[in-house]
């Protein structure tokens, strides 16, 4: 794909626009009248290589936002920007050959691109230490935030992949939930099931994780 506008994203425009600019941005993409996600989407899938660039304008605020609230939730060091997460994160989805049908099922592919990149980070500086420090992030349930733990990210993957053995579309919930901020009803939709049921498969999910990862953690996040 063409990196045009990553390379814009890296230089002036972004760093002396700061948040100004990304709100501008958000604002834009939310007006009637702008293209949307799902019809640019159509058009990459129809080859439009112009259509990348569209799509990564249109979205690049939002992504940024999680991007900088996941790495805010790190406890420890990290070394990647919320820039850095997102244009990686980004150029993986462009990379990949997956379809996507709208605009909350490519936000749900951009948290497993996020996902992906902070864990083999963590991995990265894990081996680089020979065992050292781990490597805390804060996980929150999204509903009380009295309920946050914080845990090890690499102690978060080695459960959410367990909990994919036995439940795949709660693990896909939490995965899209705190990796990719989407919303309880945006994650319903992506899975094609009701809102309600989505709701109670989270919060039983949550339970189960924090459950486990109190065992392995130090416990509730003040």
């Amino acid at each position: 794909m063409s990196n045009n506008f990553l390379a814009r994203q890296s230089g002036s425009k972004l760093l002396r626009g700061g948040v100004e600019w990304l709100d501008k941005q958000a604002a834009m993409a939310s007006t009637p009248g702008n293209e949307s996600v799902s019809a640019l989407l159509a058009e990459i899938k129809r080859g439009n290589r112009d259509a990348e660039n569209r799509l990564m304008e249109l979205t690049y605020a939002e992504l940024r936002r999680v991007a900088r609230r996941q790495l805010a939730s790190e406890r420890a060091n990290h070394t990647l920007q919320p820039t850095a997460l997102v244009n990686e994160a980004y150029l993986k989805l462009m990379a990949g050959d997956m379809v996507w049908e709208n605009r909350n099922h490519f936000l749900a592919s951009a948290a497993t691109a996020m996902r992906n990149i902070l864990v083999d980070s963590a991995r990265a500086r894990k081996a680089a230490k020979r065992g050292g420090a781990r490597h805390q992030v804060t996980l929150g349930d999204g509903l009380a935030v009295a309920d946050a733990l914080s845990v090890d990210i690499l102690d978060l993957e080695e459960q959410l992949k367990e909990m994919r053995s036995f439940d795949p579309r709660s693990e896909r919930l939490i995965e899209m939930r705190y990796y990719g901020g989407l919303s309880i009803n945006q994650a319903a939709q992506v899975l094609g099931i009701s809102e309600r049921t989505a709701k109670r498969d989270f919060e039983a999910a949550f339970r189960w994780l924090r459950s486990r990862l109190e065992k392995s953690g130090p416990g509730p996040h003040p």
